[in-house]
């Protein structure tokens, strides 16, 4: 496991053939014990995961997207034309292209004949079902595709995949730990430029400039927002109110070096803080220490939960996490399975990144969100962005 934190300048792009390979291998033992005959894939982290096809246009909605993995073999492809070119730059060796938008076949009997050339007219079609999955075609397609495909059973592929998923390479890990580094840079600088009078909008929009600067790909994700004594919002967007002395400012971003996120928030006060969101910031801040002191392999994200949770509410009297879960994977998605939950029993691994994310609901309606990311290792876990001051900055 990587070792050094790598700047975003001398990130290695994509992923070998190999490590493509590799992947699907893992699948397909996974598949052959389950005796699963051919995994479906429809959205942009599965595809990409599975085929490193890697582009901005799946933002636009009016085309599906297929990959195929049979039991054995290397993946196919069943994609609009529009997209030949760059799929041919993948290993993906094997394109087979409609036009589209199409009036009445979307891809749809280029799909099922596929499906039945690689895997014959009856077996299991696996496809995810479960938490955090979407079909990102249109249903009325899909029915029309299981009606010509009568001989196969869904089934339930979501475990397998996300278990597969959930543990990042060696080169996967330098992605995320390079977006951490050059958003944590544009953090630290943050109270030099910030200031009373400023609107959350240019606050933003500088921070998202610096991010670029210092080296990342996309700022994709930042939310946050500021307010008087505390903050009761954390997922909205910028508007035109000027920063005053004594607001307190979130700002949660999620940046991408080579389609790989990072996700961590800080915080900061103007002028002076009160002695409640003071407190309020400790204490997530220990409850982050607490998490990050049971973390390691074999412990569940249900126990991680409850070394957090023992801090914000050492009483048990009441629900202090005001934000529902605690944390999260992390990697292609800027939130992944698992969820640092009481109720999910996933086990730590090696290779898992995920964030510590403790809110606490505190005063009058108010909340603190404190977010770190990190890395499962042997024996522990490794921070990947740098700690948060143990006291709130104060600009």
């Amino acid at each position: 496991m990587v070792t050094q934190i790598t700047s975003p300048e001398t990130v290695h792009r994509g992923f070998t053939a190999q490590e493509f390979a590799h992947r699907t291998e893992i699948l397909q033992r996974q598949m052959q014990s389950r005796d699963v005959d051919i995994i479906l894939f429809t959205t942009e982290p599965d595809v990409r995961y599975y085929s490193g096809f890697f582009t901005q246009f799946w933002q636009s909605p009016a085309r599906p997207w297929f990959l195929l993995i049979p039991q054995t073999g290397a993946p196919v492809a069943v994609i609009p034309s529009i997209g030949e070119t760059l799929m041919s730059s993948t290993w993906v060796k094997d394109i087979r292209c409609w036009s589209s938008p199409h009036q009445t076949d979307d891809g749809i009997s280029l799909l099922a004949d596929t499906i039945t050339a690689l895997a014959g007219h009856q077996g299991s079609l696996g496809m995810q079902h479960g938490r955090e999955s979407s079909l990102r075609m249109p249903l009325a397609d899909y029915h029309t595709l299981l009606g010509k495909l009568a001989g196969f059973t869904p089934v339930n592929v979501s475990d397998i995949v996300q278990a597969q998923q959930q543990v990042k390479s060696d080169a996967e890990i330098e992605k995320i730990a390079a977006a951490c580094q050059a958003a944590g840079k544009a953090f630290q600088g943050l109270p030099q430029w910030a200031a009373v009078g400023m609107t959350e909008r240019a606050i933003f929009q500088q921070f998202k400039q610096r991010c670029m600067d210092h080296g990342v790909d996309d700022v994709s994700y930042l939310v946050g927002v500021a307010a008087a004594d505390g903050y009761d919002d954390i997922i909205a967007p910028p508007g035109d109110k000027a920063v005053a002395a004594g607001d307190v400012l979130i700002l949660d971003t999620g940046c991408t070096v080579d389609g790989y996120f990072c996700d961590f928030d800080r915080n900061f006060a103007f002028g002076t803080v009160d002695g409640a969101t003071a407190q309020a910031y400790r204490t997530t801040h220990e409850s982050v220490e607490a998490a990050l002191s049971v973390v390691r392999p074999g412990v569940t994200c249900a126990e991680i939960y409850n070394a957090m949770q023992n801090v914000l509410d050492p009483q048990g009297v009441a629900d202090a996490n005001s934000v529902g879960r605690m944390g999260h994977g992390l990697g292609m998605q800027l939130t992944e399975s698992p969820s640092i939950t009481p109720f999910d029993q996933t086990v730590m691994q090696p290779g898992m990144v995920m964030t510590l994310e403790p809110g606490l609901a505190y005063g009058d309606g108010r909340m603190m969100v404190h977010e770190e990311n990190i890395v499962i290792c042997e024996g522990g876990a490794r921070l990947l962005t740098q700690r948060a001051e143990a006291e709130i900055v104060i600009i």
